[in-house]
């Protein structure tokens, strides 16, 4: 059993001399930097990216590794699709934890800038979090995308003129499974 199992974990004070706030931050390219300078130890960063959880009383981002805990800064997104996995019926997305999870394409959203965000780890403690794809995993989509107005095909949910349920048929567009889903722009910052 780890610290990080004690229902007050979380509301221990922080060790003698030390604080809870810290200088690390996650940029919006999911780049760990520590007191100004890039995190450039591959396992610690890997390390970083499998600790990030909610403070389950205030909601602020924190490193955990169920020992010790700290708060972070997250500039963007706290996860990252680092890559994906394009299968007949889904497509899979591999996260900056290393951790997998099926794509959710009708809860993903494109950011100003053209990058693209899916909505992650639904069931995990303080979840929803966001994640940002990389350049590298959206550019893997390219077999999926669909001309927008496009129409849906077997037995797809969509309007009359062939444009994805409550959508102007103009949005970016993915055919999964012989479904077509219309990616929304993003409109606030996540949670």
């Amino acid at each position: 059993m780890k610290p990080g199992d004690h229902p007050e974990f979380f509301r221990f004070p922080a060790p003698e001399g030390r604080s809870r706030e810290s200088t690390i931050r996650l940029d919006a390219s999911g780049r760990f930097w520590h007191e100004g300078r890039r995190v450039e130890h591959g396992g610690l960063a890997t390390a970083f990216h499998s600790w990030i959880a909610r403070h389950p009383d205030d909601g602020r981002y924190i490193l955990t590794n169920g020992y010790d805990w700290s708060y972070f800064t997250v500039e963007d997104a706290p996860y990252f699709v680092l890559s994906v996995r394009l299968e007949p019926r889904r497509v899979a997305l591999v996260l900056s934890d290393r951790t997998e999870e099926d794509w959710d394409p009708e809860s993903s959203r494109i950011g100003p800038d053209g990058a693209l965000y899916a909505t992650v780890k639904k069931a995990a403690a303080g979840g929803p979090f966001e994640a940002k794809f990389t350049q590298h995993a959206q550019a893997s989509l390219a077999p999926v995308l669909v001309e927008g107005g496009e129409g849906p095909d077997e037995g797809a949910n969509g309007t009359p003129d062939g444009t994805p349920n409550g959508t102007s048929g103009t949005e970016p567009s993915v055919r999964i499974g012989g479904r077509v889903h219309a990616i929304a722009p993003k409109t606030a910052r996540f949670g």
